[in-house]
């Protein structure tokens, strides 16, 4: 199954029966904007709304860090999930959360799950049709089964030898601005590399060819045959680099779910600069 579906092949397939739509849109706490409202307003017809906050482990003091394998399954068989679902991730962003919802699909066992490349954004700019409101769903079936393969904690990373990249902003990584959430210092993880994750798209939203991600995954020092790490605040617009990395059928990488949110509050030694 394709990690990436066009708005074309979505808008012929929209009525394909074992097709699962999930709006999974999120923003920053400083973006101050309300995702699910949003989502009631205006949605591509017959999605559903997936909480990134609401899907995440709620007693951890790190923001949406991975549920159990028993609340995401009970959690996706309330969307009407089944084992058999071709699960797509879109957010309104072009690429931004979506990546996130794919991911956790994938470590979840979940193979068939693809996200909507340029989301809702190249959706809306194609004047396809949206509605508004939200709509009851029959349970699913789907059953979590964990990788955790491809996930890394603090302690991993700490001592795992491999090449940590970071998809926070150049300013944000080098310790120039405030992080977004309180008692996060600023900077990055010691002998990490950057490639914010704006770079990997194109100006629609889209993920760049694999001729490009791999110009530059190079260009920011990084490997794609050996061991990666994606990190960036909290998890989320790592899954985009994790993402370019599916696509470039790199063969060992997993994401940091803790990321600078973990590492930036602990006493870990922090760069800057």
């Amino acid at each position: 199954m394709s990690n990436l579906v066009t708005t074309q092949w979505l808008a012929e397939n929209i009525d394909v029966a074992n097709l699962v739509l999930l709006d999974s849109s999120w923003h920053l706490p400083t973006a101050k904007r309300d995702a699910k409202a949003e989502f009631a307003t205006a949605h591509i017809p017959g999605a559903l709304f997936f909480d990134l906050d609401a899907h995440s482990d709620g007693a951890s003091p790190l923001p949406h860090t991975l549920p159990t394998a028993e609340k995401f399954s009970a959690d996706m068989q309330n969307l009407g999930v089944n084992t058999q679902s071709h699960v797509i991730c879109y957010d309104t962003s072009g690429l931004f959360s979506a990546a996130r919802c794919w991911w956790m699909f994938k470590i979840f066992g979940h193979e068939n799950v693809s996200v909507l490349d340029g989301g809702l954004l190249k959706w809306l700019n194609e004047n396809r049709a949206v509605e508004n409101g939200t709509r009851g769903v029959t349970a699913g079936n789907f059953t979590a089964n964990f990788n955790g393969n491809m996930v890394k904690s603090l302690g991993d990373v700490a001592k795992y030898n491999a090449q940590v990249v970071d998809a926070r902003s150049p300013t944000r990584f080098r310790g120039e601005e405030p992080e977004p959430r309180p008692g996060v210092r600023p900077g990055h993880i010691p002998h990490s590399s950057n490639l914010h994750y704006a770079k990997l798209l194109n100006s629609n939203g889209t993920l760049k060819s694999n001729t490009e991600l791999l110009q530059l995954f190079a260009a920011a020092g990084v490997d794609t045959q050996k061991p990666v790490i994606t990190s960036c605040g909290s998890g989320v617009t790592a899954a985009i680099l994790s993402l370019a990395l599916t696509e470039l059928a790199a063969p060992n990488h997993a994401l940091y779910d803790g990321s600078w949110a973990d590492w930036g509050s602990s006493g870990q030694a922090v760069e800057l600069g």
